[in-house]
């Protein structure tokens, strides 16, 4: 652990690390939400007749929702989708969403949450999505563990993941925090990538269908399989990040 530690800071020129807070990712961190998103994706572009699979959508988390509908549009037509489709695009998925997600947590999210929270660290929302009662939600699952005001959403950056945008804006909405000063906890491929072009230490959990393989390349500095993982190895990590 302590030799991955020093890797990340030799290679960013730091000389230590000043932990003030912790960024999550939501959805496949914190809600066990993603197999709803990637049914909801799927049937969606089902509807419009756009070839895709559900497990691509894994691939694609993060990515502000007008992103992903571009994305796939222009593979299957050959063009930009047009504004008029991305709003029913992601309306219908929406719809779709709504139906299907039972607003279940990541197994250990909310007791690893809680236990970063106790260590006196702030702790962030930064997701891609776009949902009008997402504030409401992580109230209600997280009661007082998260500041709704430092939450960044698809509503507050003009890029998605994989830009550095939304965890420079976590950055910023912390309280100007520095990369050394945070780290992040990402479990999508694009988020890593966002994260890491931040130049934030970042820890990737698998909680989806995806090769830890694919982590790794995107950036990852520790690859771990589930939240449990995370919330068991955090004190050794803790102790070695502060001990730098």
């Amino acid at each position: 652990m302590i030799t991955i530690l020093k890797d990340y800071l030799n290679k960013h020129d730091l000389s230590h690390f000043d932990l003030k807070a912790v960024l999550f990712d939501m959805d496949g961190v914190l809600f066990d939400s993603m197999k709803w998103h990637a049914k909801s994706w799927k049937e969606t572009m089902d509807d419009f007749n756009l070839a895709s699979t559900t497990e691509e959508f894994y691939l694609y988390e993060g990515m502000v929702g007008r992103n992903t509908i571009n994305h796939i549009m222009k593979r299957e037509r050959g063009r930009d989708a047009t504004d008029e489709e991305k709003e029913q695009m992601y309306k219908r998925k929406t719809e779709l969403f709504v139906k299907y997600n039972d607003g279940s947590l990541i197994p250990y999210a909310y007791d690893f949450v809680k236990k970063v929270h106790n260590s006196g660290l702030k702790c962030v929302v930064v997701t891609g999505s776009g949902q009008p009662t997402l504030i409401n939600k992580i109230n209600d699952s997280f009661p007082e563990l998260f500041d709704p005001k430092c939450m960044v959403t698809a509503f507050d950056v003009k890029h998605g993941k994989p830009h550095p945008e939304p965890y420079l804006m976590g950055l910023e909405k912390s309280g100007n925090l520095k990369p050394n000063q945070a780290i992040v906890i990402e479990n999508a491929p694009r988020g890593v990538e966002s994260a890491v072009a931040a130049g934030v230490f970042t820890v990737a959990i698998n909680t989806g269908p995806i090769d830890d393989k694919v982590l790794w390349d995107a950036g990852a500095n520790i690859v771990l399989p589930s939240m449990e993982s995370l919330y068991n190895e955090w004190e050794n990590l803790y102790n070695n990040i502060i001990a730098l």
